[in-house]
Parts: structure tokens; C-alpha cells; sequence
């Protein structure tokens, strides 16, 4: 992009849960759309989360900054009021402005227990997830919220698993999952309803089949190999990068009658053709449509018209 290709140059955003997966997708593709993009996590390069995964919240920043925005690192765990309300208290003071905000906090992949009922479910894993994927956005919410309605125009982003209509028809994975990605959709119509006086738009968004740093992991495949995994889940052809979701967040920024989408449910198959930007590969993955007329339905896996 050139300098007037970057549409939010001069903007500044945070997005909360930038270590790796959509949180990292979104927060590159803001920094290159020219964006000055706070990125948190637990996971630094001198300390681990519990995940003990490899990436870190620097690569994310220096990522950030590559693609031509300015990325930085803040450590941030999003359940400590005190950090968050010292990560806000940074970003006023070097910018006095927050634009956008992304609640992409999440954390809960090995601690969901796929397909088990309530009983027996870890109560204690169970409850860590909810912790982890509420209580987090209601913490950043109460601190960061009074720096973006400080200008109007602000921008927030809830990033859960599925679209309204979807979930609402799915009963997802487990209890705790279940209530995890359902929240999100709910808490940006809670922010429509409070930040909307004020002039900002909130919205919820999904990505469709993420192929995450962590699903890649899990199939034994690289970005580069992808298509490899197939072999093992046909259905996985329909995968999208972390950038997809990204472009779909950038698109939303820089588009000033964003304010029609208040408060919905969107995805980010859906803004593909609403705005015209396409995955790294040139593809537009319709993934939550194929889901439901092809991989719900138990046909045969085939992306033809899908992506």
C-alpha cells in the first residue's frame, strides 16, 4: 500500500488477545491499513502462558509494523484490573485517542473438553473458560470504553466462534464453549446499546474454519501444506487465514457508515463480498454457508461456489 492506500493512518486501536490466531490476523492487517495497533497477551518472549506456544505479542507488533503500521507490545492479562487499566492509561497518554478496540481475549482451546456433559466436564476447566472469554471483555470494556467515546466514530470488534443465526440453531462443543461464543454476540448488542449514544459502532464477528497457528499444530501441517490436512478433513478445504478475518476488521474500520452494522452478528465470509477484499491466496471463503448446505447437511466436501 502506498501512504494514501493506508486508510487509518493516524488511527489507534488495541486489540486485546493478539498473540496468535485471529487476535494477530486482525491487529496485521489494522497496521496495514496504517494503524498504530496496541497488541496484549500473556505470552512474551521472556515469558509463557500456559499454552507454551511459541508465539509472542512482540512477533505480532513487529508483524504489525512490517505490513506498515506501528505495532506495539503491551503484556496484559486481561483478568487483572490493574493491567489493564495501566495498559489504557498508556495508550491516553501517548495518543489521547483509542479508535478501535478488538476483544479478541480467548485462551480456552485445551481447557474445553469437546462433546462431555455438564457432569462430567472439569468444573474447574469449565469455569476458567468463562473466565477467560467473558469476564475478560467486561474488564477491558470498563476501562477502555471511556478513551473511545472520547471522539466519535470509535469502532468495537467482539470476536467469537459462529454467526448469531448459526449458534443459535448449534449447540456448540460443550456447556462452557457454548456459552463462551454465544457471549460475544450478545455483549456487542450490550455495546450498541451504551456506546451507541456516543457515536461508536459495536459488532460482533467470526471467521469461518480458522487455520490458526494452533490448527495447523493440531493437523500436523503448515500454512504452506495446508491443503495436506484435507486427507484427514475433507471439510478443512474451506479454511480461511487469520488475515481473512483481519482485512474483514480493517474493512469495518476505515469504512465511515459503519454504523449500519450496529450491533450485529457478521462474519467474515460475509464482508468479503460486502467490501471486495479477498484471503492471501485471492480466495473469498463463504465458510459459515458451506457449513450448514454442505457440511451439516453430510454431503461430500466440495468448495466449488463456497470460496
Amino acid at each position: 500500500m502506498t501512504g494514501t492506500e493506508r486508510p487509518l493512518t493516524g488511527r489507534v486501536a488495541l486489540v486485546a488477545g493478539a498473540t496468535r490466531g485471529a487476535g494477530r490476523g486482525i491487529a496485521v492487517e489494522l497496521g496495514a491499513a496504517g494503524a498504530t495497533v496496541y497488541v496484549t497477551g500473556r505470552t512474551t518472549r521472556e515469558r509463557r502462558s500456559e499454552y507454551d506456544r511459541p508465539e509472542t505479542i512482540e512477533d505480532t507488533a513487529d508483524l504489525v509494523t512490517a505490513a506498515g503500521g506501528t505495532g506495539i507490545a503491551v503484556p496484559t492479562d486481561h483478568l487483572v484490573p490493574e493491567q489493564v487499566e495501566r495498559l489504557v492509561a498508556r495508550i491516553d497518554a501517548d495518543h489521547g485517542r483509542l479508535d478501535v478496540l478488538v476483544n479478541d481475549i480467548w485462551g480456552g482451546e485445551y481447557l474445553a473438553e469437546w462433546d462431555k456433559p455438564v457432569w462430567e466436564h472439569s468444573l474447574t476447566d469449565g469455569l476458567r473458560i468463562l473466565r477467560l472469554a467473558i469476564d475478560t471483555h467486561l474488564v477491558t470494556a470498563r476501562y477502555a470504553f471511556p478513551l473511545l467515546i472520547k471522539r466519535r466514530g470509535g469502532l468495537v470488534v467482539e470476536v467469537t466462534d459462529g454467526t448469531a443465526e448459526y449458534n443459535a440453531d448449534h449447540y456448540r462443543l460443550n456447556v462452557y464453549y457454548d456459552l463462551a461464543k454465544v457471549a460475544p454476540i450478545r455483549l456487542a448488542r450490550s455495546w450498541a446499546h451504551e456506546l451507541g449514544p456516543h457515536g461508536a459502532t459495536a459488532v460482533a464477528i467470526t471467521p469461518g474454519w480458522l487455520r490458526s497457528e494452533i490448527m495447523l499444530h493440531e493437523y500436523g501441517v503448515t500454512e504452506e501444506n495446508w491443503r495436506d490436512a484435507c486427507s484427514k478433513e475433507p471439510h478443512f478445504a474451506i479454511s480461511e487465514t487469520p488475515r481473512f478475518v483481519g482485512r474483514a476488521v480493517a474493512a469495518l474500520a476505515a469504512d465511515q457508515g459503519r454504523d449500519r452494522w450496529q450491533g450485529k452478528s457478521l462474519s467474515s465470509g460475509g464482508l468479503a463480498k460486502e467490501y471486495g477484499f479477498t484471503d492471501l491466496d485471492g480466495s473469498t471463503p463463504d465458510a459459515w454457508r458451506y457449513v450448514v448446505e454442505v457440511q451439516d447437511a453430510g454431503k461430500p466436501a466440495d468448495v466449488t461456489g463456497y470460496r
